[in-house]
């Protein structure tokens, strides 16, 4: 069968949307049985291998029904004594490569996945999926071209952004800036420099990147840096066109040099748990909506937006899929020996949020793995779109719920959003729930250089965005008389100071930032000492 390369170079457009894009016209029905009858296969790799039976406690299944009665829900702590030795002998199937996302602190550095040649081939036409996705205006629409310009704006390997660059880079259609071989021996600032000097004389036509980095660098065109960070980067002469073009661009709607002005992007992907924040101060940047995919590093892709940039769409061929409702994971976090009762596909509820678990196909080793992570169900289907799969949205980690009097639960998008909303001109945050006489909110806050944020302004505007987004959390002052919010305004220069500690104590590049939601005890107080 020919690849995705193959037939762009063909200009068999037809057969690439249909061999990429195809599982878009799967019916429920249809996207379940190829969900079955890869778990069934998935199985028997699981019976003949040292961590499939061990993880299955050393049972049979022989059908999916008694797969799901038979295994229980398992977590990285079920694997680490075999991956991070990054130990062949026992998987399902021998590895293509090996990549790492975060662990747990005073446990184990790092998590070290192992992904499988066939999960990497599915990978790459999911990669193209994308990548149509988010330049298309319809269905069937082909407009990525052989020699397309990318930007190299992720962590290199052996992080999954730059694991997945490389399998991008190995699809062979786009010119990737800087190279690949280049850009992985650069730190991450160097690495933009030299793209962004790169896309003056070349162009940019396919911008991957995190989103909050993406607004960073826009923000810095805006507030009137463009022009002159533009200048210091022209290397030669043939650049000048391109750069004069952007500036009456600018000067023609009366604003300042924005990366809009500059480049016209083909398409602009940008996934994570502050991409719906971030959605339209990317377009007003960049011109283009970013285009949300979601997966992990142990169950590399599951779901991804489509051209209307509304729900995400899940994938049937690499993981099979289960959602554990939230009165089933509130019981099992509780009970760990709970069995809880989870759904597939074909029964979860538009509206309803569920935690995931998931099995990976193609000889992938986690088995009934809970990911933490919870996704809402917004609808069955995309009726404008006509897709007959589930649209999904991320809502949070588990453990970026905060639970206040047992009347809200307040997750990581919620407080990002109140702040956004709120006005305030800030750095960055963390918050976390603190014990106290009453239930307390503590929201940790720098502002921007130049600025200063009262805290009791702080949270009078703050506390009033999170009740228009969250009506439970309204209910706390309307029903109890209470305003669970504490705002700590941090000093100037407190997260660069925190980052700088961590690097110097050889920090994973994961825990280099404290997370947003239930910092540690001494995260905080690296925040609050005195910046030097």
């Amino acid at each position: 069968m020919p690849t995705a390369t193959e037939l762009l170079r063909e200009g068999k457009t037809k057969e690439l949307w249909q061999k990429c894009c195809g599982f878009l016209d799967l019916s429920m029905e249809q996207f379940m049985t190829i969900q079955r009858e890869l778990l069934l296969e998935q199985i028997e790799l699981l019976k003949r291998c040292e961590l499939g039976n061990q993880v299955m406690r050393w049972a049979k299944p022989g059908s999916v029904e008694e797969f799901r009665e038979q295994v229980p829900i398992t977590t990285y702590t079920d694997y680490a004594p075999y991956l991070l030795g990054q130990r062949e002998d026992v998987l399902p199937e021998k590895p293509l490569l090996w990549q790492c996302t975060s662990g747990r602190s005073g446990e184990y550095p790092c998590k070290w996945v192992p992904v499988t040649r066939r999960q990497y081939d599915e990978l790459i036409d999911a990669f193209m999926a994308i990548f149509l996705f988010a330049s298309c205006q319809d269905r069937g629409d082909v407009i990525i071209e052989e020699h397309d310009k990318l930007l190299y704006g992720l962590a290199p390997p052996p992080y999954v952004s730059g694991s997945y660059l490389r399998g991008v880079a190995d699809m062979d259609i786009f010119d990737i800036l800087p190279p690949m071989d280049v850009a992985e021996e650069m730190g991450f600032e160097e690495r933009i420099e030299q793209g962004f000097k790169m896309g003056l004389s070349k162009g940019i036509d396919v911008l991957p990147g995190i989103p909050s980095v993406l607004v960073a660098i826009g923000e810095r065109f805006g507030q009137g840096g463009g022009l002159k960070r533009a200048v210091a980067m022209l290397t030669k002469p043939k650049m000048l066109p391109r750069l004069l073009k952007a500036v009456v661009k600018s000067k023609l709607a009366r604003r300042p040099l924005l990366p809009r002005d500059i480049w016209s992007l083909k398409g602009l992907i940008a996934g994570g748990s502050d991409n719906a924040i971030y959605r339209e101060k990317i377009k007003d940047l960049w011109g283009r909506y970013p285009l949300d995919a979601y997966g992990s590093t142990e169950c590399v892709l599951i779901a991804m937006q489509t051209w209307d940039y509304e729900g995400m769409s899940f994938l049937p061929q690499l993981n099979f899929l289960e959602f554990m409702p939230q009165r089933e994971w509130d019981q099992w976090l509780a009970e760990p020996t709970y069995q809880p009762d989870l759904l597939l596909l074909d029964e979860v509820q538009a509206g309803e949020s569920y935690a995931l678990v998931s099995t990976n196909l193609r000889g992938g080793p986690f088995v009934r793995y809970f990911l933490g992570d919870v996704i809402k169900i917004e609808s069955l289907r995309n009726k404008r779109l006509n897709i007959d799969i589930p649209q999904m949205t991320f809502e949070s980690r588990i453990d970026g719920i905060m639970d206040i009097a047992g009347f809200a639960r307040l997750t990581e998008k919620t407080v990002w959003q109140a702040l956004e909303n709120s006005g305030l001109v800030y750095q960055d945050w963390s918050v976390r729930k603190e014990a106290g006489e009453t239930p307390l909110l503590h929201l940790y806050l720098e502002p921007k250089q130049g600025v200063e944020i009262a805290e009791e302004e702080a949270v009078a505007v703050i506390h009033e965005q999170l009740k228009k987004l969250d009506s439970n959390y309204a209910d706390l002052e309307a029903m109890l008389g209470l305003n669970p919010l504490k705002v700590t305004v941090l000093p100037i220069g407190a997260f660069q100071a925190y980052i700088a500690k961590q690097r110097a104590a050889g920090a994973d590049l994961a825990r280099l930032k404290p997370p947003h939601v239930n910092p540690s005890e001494a995260a905080i107080d690296k925040l609050l000492t005195p910046v030097s």
